[in-house]
């Protein structure tokens, strides 16, 4: 069709072509599913009776070090966008720079907190420059898809939720004037509730008075370790959406497939609550679509009802993908922590180390070493984000966290060597405290209520090249010696013919991580509520495939399974 007048929203129902056009949205995030199943998951949304698909942009992941960038495979997002056009479906595009999304930091960089002024999401010129080089990048290779250049972008969001955070009243302006100068010429759009609305609203995005959206009607909710699994029954969530499209008003599932939050990448809850929560791997969310693509409940009463509101047949319903159980398999090597190490005097965060060409560490874990002599009591000081586990010459003392803040020491004979080994738990994606998501020790730690000096400071990020370096290391050990925590173990798993998903089950493991041919499918913790790790099929292959789990507490890690069920 020509493309002459895109979408628009000067009356009270949104036009395209001058035609009324209602938007029927799903959220499904790029950078949550593997790539291989892009169109998998686009599919089961058009099907379902959906127009549009939307997306954030995560910026932490484009620009993982200042100045290099990354668009490439897994994060490319033109080849995202191409797929939706040529399976025909709309895209709302959500480029940030913040997107809450239960995403560490909200999507931002960690890089950005080694400015110890930073002030994130204001106007401040040191946040500012680095969106303006940022956006230099993104919105270049983003505006040739838009609808009025052919492509399927019809609108694109302002920032996000800003009235929520509200700290600089010219920033909407400046993220607004950002967008139009490099060429994005879309409606705006923002999203927020109706008081946030009032504080974090711009002009030219959509307000009050125009077409009705609802930008994100909630399809479920996202997980907390240690707490329950949320459920939101299909008929009740169903008939909300049945009473938003009576009333004539558009709508976007967030999440309609919800995916993975891979590697480190989950954030931590903190509103009302006195410490932060990190979030659990999956992202299923309870969407219509489940993390590993199944169709569910709301997803067939949603597709009765959106087939009432569409004027041509639904495309049939693409048939599932195989899942299989794999045999139990059994752990052959372990390699101790302080094995693994290859490489100040106060302190310092994660972000401010001097690794990765001086941007500082993002993810994973931080080793903090020194020396003391005699006993007494250790005290954090509520310096530790977000937990450590605390040694005396290697042997274990106990845990320091946001609860327990001191330890007793027992006294020694001589010098010896204190190690913490601090977790990076996920920072805090929502709310007005981004700017204090340093990781790591973030001051004095005390014995005696005498600050500890001279520390040795080991960057563990467990990127994947330092993952495929420990298979080449000479120190793995054979399970008949007696494994130390914290370590690494590592066996393989046998895929006879065509790979297939699966979920990794780990009875008897505490905490960790777990890698499967260098990839890091996220963290697993035995609190719960998440009990498996889902193995796209995309990143096995037949035969042997090599399974690295680091664990910081020690059970029985002897063996784990590859079961069908994700919950």
């Amino acid at each position: 069709m020509s493309r002459v007048q895109g979408l628009r929203d000067n009356s009270s129902e949104f036009t395209l072509e001058g035609k009324p056009f209602r938007v029927l949205g799903g959220s499904i995030h790029y950078f949550r599913v593997p790539r291989a199943y892009w169109e998998d998951r686009l599919l089961k949304l058009r099907a379902c009776g959906l127009n549009t698909v939307t997306t954030y942009v995560p910026w932490n992941l484009h620009e993982p070090e200042r100045g290099v960038f990354n668009f490439q495979d897994q994060l490319d997002l033109e080849g995202y966008l191409r797929l939706a056009a040529s399976l025909g479906l709309w895209v709302i595009l959500r480029p940030g720079p913040y997107i809450c999304a239960e995403w560490d930091l909200g999507g931002l960089p960690s890089w950005l907190l080694r400015d110890k002024n930073m002030k994130l999401r204001t106007t401040y010129p040191g946040f500012t420059d680095a969106v303006n080089s940022y956006f230099d990048q993104l919105i270049k290779r983003v505006a040739p898809h838009q609808y009025s250049k052919g492509g399927p972008i019809i609108a694109a969001q302002v920032e996000n939720e800003y009235g929520a955070y509200a700290q600089d009243s010219q920033y909407m302006s400046f993220i607004k004037e950002a967008l139009l100068s490099r060429g994005v010429s879309e409606l705006l759009l923002t999203s927020d509730n109706r008081e946030g609305l009032k504080l974090g609203g711009v002009k030219g995005g959509i307000v009050p008075k125009k077409p009705k959206m609802v930008m994100e009607y909630w399809s479920g909710w996202f997980d907390l370790w240690g707490e329950l699994h949320h459920v939101f029954t299909a008929d009740d969530m169903v008939a909300v959406v049945a009473e938003i499209l009576k009333l004539d008003m558009s709508v976007n599932l967030y999440m309609f497939h919800g995916g993975t939050n891979f590697g480190f990448m989950s954030g931590a809850f903190a509103v009302g609550i006195p410490a932060p929560k990190p979030m659990v791997t999956s992202y299923d969310y309870d969407a219509p679509l489940s993390e590993a693509g199944d169709y569910t409940t709301k997803y067939h009463l949603l597709r009765n009802l959106f087939r009432q509101y569409r004027t041509e047949p639904l495309p049939e319903v693409p048939s599932l993908r195989e899942r299989r159980a794999y045999q139990p398999v059994v752990i052959q090597q372990h390699l101790s922590l302080w094995d693994s190490l290859h490489f100040t005097d106060k302190p310092v965060n994660m972000e401010n180390l001097p690794v990765n060409n001086n941007n500082g560490q993002s993810y994973g874990y931080t080793l903090y070493e020194t020396v003391i002599t005699g006993g007494g009591t250790l005290n954090s000081k509520n310096n530790i984000r977000d937990r450590a586990l605390v040694f005396v010459d290697k042997h274990f003392v106990g845990v320091l966290d946001y609860k327990t803040q001191e330890l007793p020491l027992l006294d020694g004979k001589g010098e010896r060597t204190l190690n913490l080994l601090v977790e990076n738990c996920g920072r805090v994606n929502y709310g007005k405290t981004l700017n204090e998501q340093r990781k790591g020790l973030v001051g004095d730690i005390e014995l005696n209520k005498k600050p500890l000096r001279d520390f040795i400071i080991h960057s563990l990020d467990m990127k994947p090249g330092f993952v495929n370096r420990l298979h080449s290391t000479g120190h793995w050990r054979s399970m008949r010696q007696k494994p130390s925590f914290p370590g690494f173990f590592q066996s393989r798993l046998y895929v006879d013919g065509v790979p297939r998903d699966t979920f990794i089950k780990l009875p008897g493991w505490t905490k960790g991580v777990v890698f499967i041919n260098g990839k890091n499918l996220g963290r697993f913790w035995s609190i719960g509520p998440q009990q498996t790790l889902y193995v796209p099929a995309p990143w096995l292959h037949k035969g042997n495939n090599q399974v690295c789990f680091f664990t910081q507490h020690f059970k029985d890690h002897t063996s784990f399974s590859c079961i069908s069920p994700s919950y």
